[in-house]
């Protein structure tokens, strides 16, 4: 099934994909991430998130109680147990991923033209990040389906290390959508035709 009808696209994000058009580009398919999708790749993060959530809930309470005893709540460590609070923000946080998971893909849009493929990724900020990837750059492809025929199409990954010095990894490309055999075939047919 072909989407090239943007109506269904939130007015900010429509107005966005609508500027990125080249003159006498031509949309030739469209589609946001499936939600639910979205929402259970962030398992991961809201498994860590109980039991982390868990002990700094148990960390607060037990360093309340101790102070409490110790001087009845009074003098600098009255204060103590407030230094859990950002722990326990940052569990809730991450409890809270697969909502923003979700939010962020009603706010994204994958476009394909006969000139390119277009990225329209919603950011936790606000933002919406547009990348461009021309024929030349969609040589690559990875394709992770599902039984029901959804799933991912890689085109490249982002790397980047975190403090530590660590390499991490990021799937690009069209992530949780419909179809996703069928949209490979027309990615591989604009590659094809720059390679002619």
């Amino acid at each position: 099934m072909m989407y090239t009808d943007l109506s269904g696209l939130p007015p900010q994000l429509r107005s966005l994909v609508e500027s990125e058009m080249q003159p006498g580009e031509r949309i030739t398919w469209m589609e946001q991430p499936i939600p639910s999708r979205m929402a259970r790749k962030t398992l991961p993060i809201v498994l860590f998130a109980i039991p982390w959530t868990a002990f700094a809930v148990f960390w607060m309470a037990a360093a309340g109680w101790g102070t409490a005893k110790a001087e009845d709540g009074h003098g600098l460590f009255g204060i103590f147990p407030l230094f859990g609070v950002p722990f326990v923000l940052i569990g809730i946080g991450m409890l809270l991923s697969p909502l923003w998971a979700r939010r962020n893909a009603r706010r994204s849009a994958y476009v394909i033209t006969d000139r390119r493929a277009i990225l329209f990724t919603a950011g936790w900020s606000g933002s919406v990040t547009v990348r461009s990837f021309g024929p030349d750059r969609l040589t690559d492809l990875r394709r992770r389906q599902h039984a029901d025929g959804s799933g991912d199409l890689v085109f490249a990954q982002d790397i980047h290390r975190n403090s530590d010095g660590e390499r991490h990894s990021a799937d690009v490309g069209f992530l949780a959508i419909r179809e996703v055999k069928a949209v490979e075939e027309l990615i591989r047919g604009l590659a094809h035709k720059v390679v002619r």
